[in-house]
């Protein structure tokens, strides 16, 4: 078996691994190899023909295919090494990877790894929705990939379970294989579009003619050969209704494509599933960095990227100097937080990405103070007067250089707050 080195191998062809390898050009380091298990690189925004991709890395705005675009030209021009249509099946030691591709069984070697695999929306049975398993039920992302990838018919009326930014991707790839929406559902009592983008919501619930139902859930598919209707209950009176459909797409409850960090024993958030890293990206393995969607679910497509570029600068600064820090304290979230990214803190000098820490709840929060500590000791109390699910929201990070690297690990929790 062939072994190919190289100085950095970006395992990831979406926005932040792409992002990484041209930020990491731009730092001077020129040995890159990107491996994609696509055909081409992209990412998801490939299959995203709706406008909306690239205002904060590429600073202008266009749909996803044009996104792409741009980004497999800019890799071109940069003269970065891409392996499509290979998949990484493993590890064969210490920063050394197992490959399958068009050439063969072989591996790969390099002086540091990106981990940029993304993540993937649970489909029906994962979510343990109850009936038959029958023809028409979608997530997103196989949606989008047979109305643009295969041009495939997929119904006549959808459901789409889900109330979120990805949500609404869904509703503009049905409109766009003229198959109307008979509702967006949702178990919260109300949407989670937030600011920038409730525009394409109004488009959605009041051009398009899409209504949302709030507080209920797909208790039941029905229909045998292809799919009929789709039962809804309401989960405050528990009150029973039918909705005639022949395609159910389910949107978000993201997982991680953690597959090859777990073989790989790099350590996993609990409440992500994607890797542990600090505010450098850097995982709990030396060498081995991780940026993108793997790290908590779907962000924006650009957000990702910016995410890459941060890695890069830490992939820069390791192959520099090799310092790993040995000493990570733990962010444990309390409910109703769902998680926050990074989840570590190793240093005070290095912030995180943007210079927050993202996370997310799990109800909706009113006049929430989330609060950081360290055993009893309040580091930090931030102030936000709404918080709901499925929405990213920024923790100011000036707090860092008050942690004891030698202390417990840290608490985030909500206080003093009025749920929902």
């Amino acid at each position: 078996m062939t072994t190919d080195h190289c100085t950095v191998l970006i395992i990831g062809g979406g926005p932040a691994g792409l992002a990484a390898a041209l930020e990491l050009k731009r730092l001077g380091i020129d040995d890159i190899c990107i491996v994609e298990r696509e055909a081409e690189i992209g990412g998801v925004p490939r299959f995203c023909h709706h406008t909306g991709f690239g205002l904060r890395d590429l600073r202008r705005v266009r749909s996803g295919p044009a996104y792409a675009r741009d980004y497999q030209s800019r890799i071109a021009s940069a003269k970065v090494k891409v392996e499509t249509a290979t998949t990484v099946t493993g590890w064969a030691g210490q920063r050394q990877v197992c490959v399958t591709s068009p050439r063969g069984i072989h591996t790969i070697a390099a002086q540091a790894i990106l981990l940029a695999t993304g993540c993937r929306e649970r489909p029906a049975a994962a979510r343990l929705v109850p009936g038959n398993r029958p023809a028409g039920v979608f997530t997103t992302g196989s949606l989008q990939r047979f109305v643009y990838g295969m041009e495939g018919q997929i119904g006549r009326r959808a459901v789409v379970v889900g109330a979120e930014l990805v949500s609404l991707s869904a509703v503009l790839t049905l409109q766009h294989a003229h198959i109307p929406v008979a509702g967006l559902v949702t178990e919260h009592p109300a949407h989670q579009i937030y600011a920038p983008f409730t525009p394409a919501l109004w488009y959605a619930t009041q051009w398009l003619g899409c209504p949302l139902a709030a507080e209920r859930q797909v208790s039941r598919i029905m229909g045998h050969k292809r799919v009929e209707a789709v039962e809804l209950t309401h989960v405050q009176t528990g009150q029973v209704e039918t909705v005639p459909c022949d395609t159910v797409v389910f949107t978000g409850k993201w997982i991680a494509e953690h597959e090859l960090a777990r073989l790989g024993n790099v350590p996993l958030d609990r409440a992500t599933s994607g890797p542990q890293v600090d505010t450098a990206l850097r995982t709990g393995i030396p060498g081995i960095f991780a940026a993108g969607n793997l790290l908590r679910g779907a962000e924006t497509a650009d957000y990702a990227a910016l995410e890459g570029r941060h890695a890069a600068h830490s992939m820069a600064t390791f192959l520099a100097k090799g310092d790993w820090s040995q000493t990570n304290i733990p962010i444990c979230v309390e409910s109703p937080i769902a998680w926050v990214s990074p989840n570590q803190v190793s240093d005070a000098q290095t912030q995180p990405p943007h210079g927050v820490f993202r996370f997310q709840v799990q109800q909706v929060c009113e006049r929430a103070q989330v609060c950081i500590y360290q055993g009893a000791r309040l580091l930090h109390r931030q102030m936000f007067a709404h918080l709901m699910p499925n929405c990213p929201y920024g923790l100011r990070s000036q707090w860092l250089p008050s942690v004891d690297r030698q202390g417990e690990p840290l608490t985030m929790k909500l206080v003093a707050t009025t749920a929902g």
